[in-house]
């Protein structure tokens, strides 16, 4: 079921008003709720509210809380992506699978082999935004990620820390996620990146700097990815270790 993000100024005595224009038009418009109907809504604090509509007018939903409590629909450690953007629908179908998987940043960086240029990047984060926006609503995410405006992994490594950052390098890495994590598992709290290149893959240049940088370079196996396929795979892989090495 998909849930709504509120303000918690918006309860009281266990009544919720809905009458902000977006939230209102989804729910009585385009779902076409009714009376009775079930609907689950999430605040600014992350408390999450099961609740059934009771009144429907021309401005308001009007819902009755039945239960409430703390979401559970987040990762205990920061999951961060930075990516080469991708053509078309390709970004899109990325940045959702993204959010699904728990990713709180986003960030586009420009590579070597980038299929799109900057100016073209700075315009769709507005795009890719309202993407994990609907997405988190979606996936019953307590709190939307957010993308980042446009860097190059320089710019990035030298303002941004991370506790762990993993490139994901399929020509010449050998280490796997699972190795990785044996040298340095990932504890709760951490922040970690992961950087995923273009469809052309990383360029020589960038190969060295990764090298120069210490920076860990990692494979997912001997099948040859597309890039939206390798985001799933890498972020899915990473969280399935974290859960093993913390147990």
């Amino acid at each position: 079921m998909p849930h709504f993000f509120i303000n918690s100024n918006q309860v009281k005595d266990n009544i919720i008003k809905i009458s902000d224009k977006e939230n209102y038009q989804h729910i009585a418009r385009s779902l076409r709720s009714r009376i009775g109907e079930s609907l689950l809504l999430i605040d600014e604090h992350q408390i999450q509210y099961e609740t059934t509509i009771t009144e429907i007018t021309n401005r308001e939903v009007i819902a009755r809380v039945d239960k409430f409590y703390p979401s559970k629909r987040f990762l205990d450690f920061e999951l961060c992506l930075a990516q080469s953007p991708l053509r078309s629908d390709a970004q899109g179908l990325l940045v959702e699978k993204a959010t699904e998987l728990g990713v709180s940043r986003v960030y586009p960086i420009m590579t070597d082999n980038c299929a799109l240029n900057k100016s073209v990047v700075e315009k769709k984060i507005p795009k890719w935004q309202k993407i994990m926006y609907e997405s988190s609503k979606q996936c019953e995410r307590s709190v939307v990620p957010a993308c980042a405006g446009v860097n190059t992994l320089k710019e990035l490594l030298e303002t941004e820390h991370f506790d762990k950052v993993i490139v994901f390098c399929e020509r010449i890495a050998d280490k796997t996620i699972r190795q990785s994590f044996e040298e340095k598992p990932v504890k709760k709290g951490d922040r970690v990146l992961v950087i995923i290149g273009p469809e052309g893959g990383f360029s020589q240049k960038e190969f060295d700097y990764f090298r120069a940088g210490g920076l860990e370079m990692l494979t997912l196996g001997d099948l040859i990815l597309r890039a939206e396929t390798a985001v799933v795979v890498a972020l899915g892989n990473i969280i399935y270790e974290y859960s093993n090495f913390n147990r």
